[in-house]
């Protein structure tokens, strides 16, 4: 026999949380998640309360926290509520590369102020088709982009800036053996998410930055690929006064495409800045493939005004989007 229904009805009220406290998500472990706590320099593990529903948590997100928020060891609190996200860089993972099938969305963090874009100089050799493509998630995402070079040692930065030289793209070149300093005034103050390749030097930045991170460096092989060493995001709180405003850094895993299949073709050119207001000059309802013969993106390669390697990038990347699988990491 079914049991009788209850004499008291489930109530549709939810507690309003009023004591919750502002955490800052700095990692996310399998359904726990490592929380700043504003104010306090205090970190707790946390998990999500089930009113939250399907909404995931990311790292960069500010929550509000109930429970014991002492950061004592084997203590538990509750994330009730995500604050509205101010931005959110996504990425669109393949389950088969090169295929339509069974592609998501997923977001890197939230709330990034800054993308900082890691590519080497040599070994690996900069890869302009992977600065593309994240130079389009900034810009789409509304992120400042910063290109940081590093290896200055082993190469010039002349053919990466010449081939942005129309961008007027903020960068960074980091050598080795000298002091970061360039970089870390454009870190300052700032909540920046540092992106790139594996092998790119981007574990070895993180670890001068923020001293004792030990974030693990590994070693590119001969063929100039390097391996995942960096398996989750975190953020980590930069030196300086904790009750001012150093910045964060959140660290990526390193990886080796970036996904843009959730990006609009009008958001994919915008992310073009150099090639834009060619687009008045198109046709009506062009494409931008060239293959109607009028596309005004042809016109200005043709004078000479643009250049050929970016609409060739722009073009592969619209490729891409679209399932038909090309090489745009590749190196300038």
């Amino acid at each position: 026999m079914r049991p009788s229904r209850s004499s008291r009805p489930r109530t549709r009220t939810r507690p309003k949380h009023d004591d919750a406290v502002e955490g800052f998500v700095v990692a996310v472990d399998r359904g726990r998640y490592t929380c700043d706590i504003a104010g306090t320099g205090a970190t707790v593990t946390a998990m999500r309360a089930r009113e939250l529903g399907r909404r995931g948590v990311v790292v960069g997100d500010h929550v509000q926290i109930v429970g014991d928020v002492t950061g004592r060891p084997d203590t538990l609190a509750r994330i009730v509520r995500i604050d509205e996200r101010s931005s959110m860089l996504m990425r669109t993972a393949d389950d088969e590369e090169g295929g339509t099938e069974g592609r998501f969305e997923r977001v890197v963090v939230a709330n990034a102020e800054q993308l900082v874009i890691v590519n080497s100089l040599h070994d690996p050799p900069p890869r302009t088709g992977f600065i593309d493509r994240c130079l389009v998630a900034a810009y789409d995402a509304e992120i400042d982009p910063l290109l940081c070079l590093t290896k200055g040692d082993l190469a010039g930065p002349e053919a990466v800036l010449d081939y942005y030289a129309e961008l007027d793209l903020p960068y960074v070149l980091c050598f080795p053996d000298r002091p970061l300093d360039d970089l870390i005034a454009e870190l300052t103050g700032r909540v920046s998410v540092m992106i790139g390749h594996s092998g790119v030097g981007k574990s070895t930045l993180v670890n001068r930055l923020v001293p004792g991170t030990d974030r693990a460096v590994g070693v590119v092989s001969a063929v100039g690929k390097g391996r995942h060493t960096s398996t989750s995001a975190l953020a980590l709180r930069m030196p300086g006064d904790p009750a001012g405003n150093p910045g964060w850094i959140i660290d990526t895993p390193g990886i080796r495409s970036f996904g843009l299949a959730h990006v609009s073709a009008d958001s994919l050119l915008h992310g073009f800045p150099d090639l834009v207001e060619a687009s008045t000059r198109c046709a009506p309802n062009c494409d931008h493939t060239g293959a109607g013969g009028d596309c005004g993106l042809d016109k200005i390669v043709a004078e000479g005004t643009a250049d050929a390697r970016r609409l060739a990038s722009f073009r592969r990347l619209l490729a891409s989007k679209e399932g038909t699988p090309s090489d745009d990491d590749g190196a300038a």
